[in-house]
């Protein structure tokens, strides 16, 4: 299971969504369905732009966890 921490990382960071769409001109939907925990898929472009402009490595955005048996 994938576990998404952007929201974590602007609450942190204390940043909305539109500042990180001003900060790498992304579209306000791609980050906000990133932000909710929506989105499917991610483009190692958008994952590059959030990284670059967030100052973090790919690996606090995102985290990968055994899903548990049973």
């Amino acid at each position: 299971m994938i576990i998404n921490h952007l929201s974590e990382i602007l609450g942190r960071k204390r940043l909305s969504v539109r500042d990180v769409v001003r900060g790498t001109g992304l579209a306000i939907n791609t980050v906000s369905g990133l932000y909710h925990d929506t989105s499917k898929r991610v483009d190692l472009e958008t994952l590059d732009k959030l990284c670059t402009f967030l100052e973090v490595g790919i690996g606090e955005i995102l985290e990968h966890k055994k899903e548990q048996e049973g």
